[in-house]
């Protein structure tokens, strides 16, 4: 994977771009502007994977701009502003709120994203089939997803009674999951307690807080703040034994209890055909929103008996990944 590194444009007065589809079709004759914004270097390599097998190269007949953001809603704007500046023929974006910033600022640029959870609630495209504009791509999740994640950290902790939902509401897709996860609640008699943070500190005060009670757990909601805070995260659902599933995979890697989520890199690998027709001249608005086809569920047996939580042979024997 090449990272070219230039100096960002200024963006004057934070205006929308527009950038004619004739600008775009002028430059097939040299290497062509792939921006990519993905969650992190293992989807961007799975993206770059899916190029390289489709027969793009980096400094042949391509050229790749790679931008990691992170921070508030400015300041993710601010940063995929100054890439469509760069005018390039097509955007790989990852998730919702990087999304909905480009969605924002160009209207023209075609945009592939991945990990979105739900594109139409979001008001990223007005269906799935058709979309119609500049952006298509590939969700995270079925709808349904919250209830999951609810239905597994019960398999895994049968006794968890009171569940904390982290939230952070710059995610706009936070709304679909909560709605999921509280319409499975009854019939697994849980309580559901939402709790919204905004900052890396209030997520030790929510946590601190809720761990208190009795046969508590966690779902952790994704988003770019949330995931800049993984260890923060794992290091006190741990200390304070608390089962907790996310959608991250590479958190329980590092020490939380379990993950289940669609396999993002599979996702990755696939956007890289929806790049490839555009950049061949297919129209964006024609292709439309595809669902995850591999999802995976992975659990930490070390963690587990840290935090005194006993795995059922089931979960053991249908988990995607057990770190030991």
């Amino acid at each position: 994977m090449i990272v070219r590194r230039r100096e960002f444009i200024a963006l004057l007065g934070g205006a929308t771009i527009r950038w004619s589809p004739v600008a775009h079709a002028q430059r097939a004759d040299r290497p062509r502007l792939i921006g990519v914004v993905p969650l992190g270097p293992a989807h961007a390599k799975a993206f770059r994977d899916g190029l390289d097998e489709l027969g793009w190269t980096e400094g042949q007949n391509i050229r790749t701009e790679y931008r990691y953001v992170s921070g508030t809603a400015d300041r993710i704007r601010e940063e995929v502003a100054k890439l469509a500046s760069l005018t390039p023929d097509v955007i790989l974006s990852g998730g919702t709120e990087v999304t909905s910033a480009l969605q924002q600022i160009t209207r023209t640029i075609p945009i592939v994203f991945v990990h979105v959870a739900d594109p139409v609630g979001a008001g990223l495209v007005p269906e799935l089939v058709q979309p119609g504009g500049n952006l298509t791509g590939f969700a995270a999740q079925e709808s349904s997803i919250g209830a999951k994640w609810l239905e597994v950290l019960k398999e895994v902790a049968p006794d968890v009674a009171d569940v904390m939902v982290l939230v952070d509401p710059q995610n706009p897709t936070w709304r679909s999951h909560l709605e999921a996860i509280e319409a499975a609640a009854s019939s697994r008699r849980v309580q559901i307690t939402p709790i919204q943070v905004r900052a890396a500190e209030e997520i030790d005060r929510a946590i601190e807080r809720f761990a208190g009670k009795s046969k508590a757990g966690a779902i952790i909601l994704p988003s770019l703040l949330i995931r800049d805070e993984g260890e923060r995260i794992i290091a006190l659902t741990n200390k304070h034994r608390l089962p907790a599933i996310c959608s991250f995979s590479p958190f329980v890697r590092s020490g939380l209890l379990v993950s289940y989520n669609a396999d993002w890199l599979d996702l990755y690998r696939r956007a890289a055909l929806y790049v490839d027709r555009i950049l061949r001249g297919a129209w964006v608005g024609n292709l439309p929103v595809q669902h995850p086809i591999k999802y995976e569920l992975i659990v930490n047996l070390k963690t587990a008996n840290a935090i005194g939580v006993q795995l059922p042979p089931s979960v053991l024997a249908r988990a995607d990944e057990v770190i030991e």
